[in-house]
């Protein structure tokens, strides 16, 4: 499913209506349809509800559910918010036809005090005032009942498209419905996955209106979501004849005395990810305690001086498939040597945590390495390698990523909620898996051994990137599920549950398969 911005709708909008060759009627029509079959199965009849329109094609959306609605003699009022004379377009056409069915349309103008009395008999309220088109500050009457609709708790509210009052790309937000349940057109909008905006849409539903798949292919940016779907599509499978070195041979390079348990977390995330062999090179103060955790794991301890690495690792002795280096290696001792010593190796290299900390003493290095290269970055670290804000970088994630990505030649995980994978080539990927239970110590440590682990067994990178991202969250949903709390779930949690979850998805992969 690909996610759109507001230019980029009105320009499959205007795509699809003037090369396509459906007309804008029939467009609205199909929205106003789609959501009301979504809310037949939702509301009960007996539910007394409002259609709040504006007069934009959001407001003509509203119209054809409140006529739909009524059509199935739900209790619905339809109230049109500004002067009927400002309803053009499609919205007038749907505005004529509703009243062309024998249905009365309640004006808020002229009724100000009425309207905002009765909206709390209401049980329902379904937003279609601005839509889209949100700009700059709220006016009235807009800002006055959207409060209003706000402050009545036991309603329940459905917003068309984007909620009332947000930008549907994102950014700050003054006034804005509060909304229940999200019901957006054909394609959710970036500000659905950015914050403030997303905490504004509740319950995220996409309705397909039938715009042809050329219309988002020739307007839009390549934005989609990473399903479930994705990951069953293209987790590989295990072969009977394959042995240890199949499924890679991958080096972590991290560790100090003060976060020894990090690099631990990686190694382990690693293996319960499927990894081959594993080796751990690490500061050889931290060996004898690091060693006891598991015997899977191959060790090559390294000299270190004040439990932090103290010189160059040979890494060119080892036969590996892939790289992490970052989880606890700190910021001391010679980093930045054991970070361009791994960057020069042909292989695939994951770069998280404090490897990140000297990005630009070897961003360079990065531009011009022919094998992958795979940043794992928090808002914050990424703030910090480009010279922004962390407001900057969440107000603008996307763009970021995007950016950062086609300048580096790099993968990049721009991590947080709703987690954006960026290819080199500049498309991106969404994950919406995942709970507040993962902003604790330890979680990125767990992702970045993931990563590692399956770079070394899907043949494509993006795959292979995009599932650990999805997996990484489904457990920590899963935990959830399963009686914990978001504010206790621990990171080594999360690598307990990976099980549970790729035995799911295994499941469902050669069940598919079979029918």
């Amino acid at each position: 499913m690909h996610i759109v911005s507001s230019s980029e709708m009105y320009a499959i909008d205007r795509y699809t209506i003037e090369q396509i060759g459906m007309s804008e009627e029939s467009l609205m029509e199909n929205a106003g349809q789609s959501v009301a079959r979504v809310l037949l199965e939702r509301v009960q009849p007996n539910e007394r509800i409002a259609v709040l329109a504006g007069s934009g094609n959001n407001g003509g959306d509203g119209i054809v559910i409140a006529r739909i609605l009524k059509s199935y003699q739900y209790a619905i009022d339809l109230w049109l918010i500004p002067q009927k004379e400002k309803v053009k377009g499609a919205a007038k056409k749907s505005l004529q036809i509703f009243e062309n069915c024998g249905y009365e349309v309640k004006h808020y103008i002229g009724n100000e005090q009425m309207f905002m009395e009765q909206l709390n008999q209401y049980d329902v309220i379904i937003d279609a005032l601005l839509g889209i088109g949100t700009k700059g500050t709220l006016r009235s009457p807009f800002k006055e009942i959207i409060a209003k609709v706000n402050e009545i708790n036991k309603l329940t509210v459905y917003s068309i498209d984007v909620p009332s009052g947000i930008s549907a790309d994102g950014g700050h937000v003054a006034e804005a419905i509060k909304a229940d349940v999200t019901i957006t057109i054909q394609y959710p909008k970036l500000g659905a996955y950015v914050f403030p905006t997303a905490d504004f849409f509740g319950e995220l539903h996409v309705v397909d209106i039938g715009i042809p798949p050329i219309s988002v292919e020739k307007n839009t940016d390549y934005r989609r979501l990473w399903s479930e779907d994705d990951v069953q599509n293209t987790l590989p499978t295990r072969k009977r004849s394959s042995h240890k070195g199949t499924y890679g041979k991958g080096l972590v390079i991290g560790g100090s005395r003060n976060m020894a348990g990090a690099v631990v977390m990686t190694a382990k995330a690693a293996l319960k990810s499927g990894a081959g062999l594993l080796t751990m090179a690490i500061p050889n103060d931290i060996y004898s305690v690091v060693a006891t955790y598991f015997p899977e794991v191959m060790y090559y301890p390294c000299l270190s001086k004040d439990g932090y690495f103290s010189g160059e690792i040979d890494i060119k002795q080892f036969d590996v498939k892939a790289i992490a280096v970052g989880p606890g290696i700190g910021r001391k001792g010679q980093v930045k040597k054991i970070v361009e010593a791994a960057l020069d190796l042909p292989v695939p290299v994951v770069l998280d945590a404090d490897a990140l900390y000297f990005w630009k003493d070897y961003d360079s290095i990065i531009k011009d390495r022919k094998e992958a290269t795979i940043v794992t970055p928090h808002p914050g670290e990424m703030a910090r390698m480009i010279d922004a804000s962390i407001h900057e970088i969440e107000s603008n994630r996307f763009k970021i990523a995007k950016q950062f990505a086609m300048e580096y030649g790099c993968y990049l995980v721009l991590k947080g909620p709703f987690t954006i994978v960026t290819t080199a080539d500049g498309k991106q990927y969404v994950n919406t898996t995942g709970n507040p239970g993962l902003a604790k110590g330890g979680s990125g440590d767990v992702l970045t051994g993931m990563i590692l682990s399956f770079i070394m067994q899907h043949e494509n990178l993006r795959d292979a990137i995009n599932n650990a991202v999805y997996i990484h969250g489904k457990a920590a949903d899963r935990l959830i599920e399963n009686g914990h709390s978001e504010m206790d779930i621990l990171a080594t949690d999360v690598i307990e549950a990976l099980p549970e979850i790729l035995n799911h998805l295994y499941k469902n992969k050669m069940g598919t398969k079979c029918l």
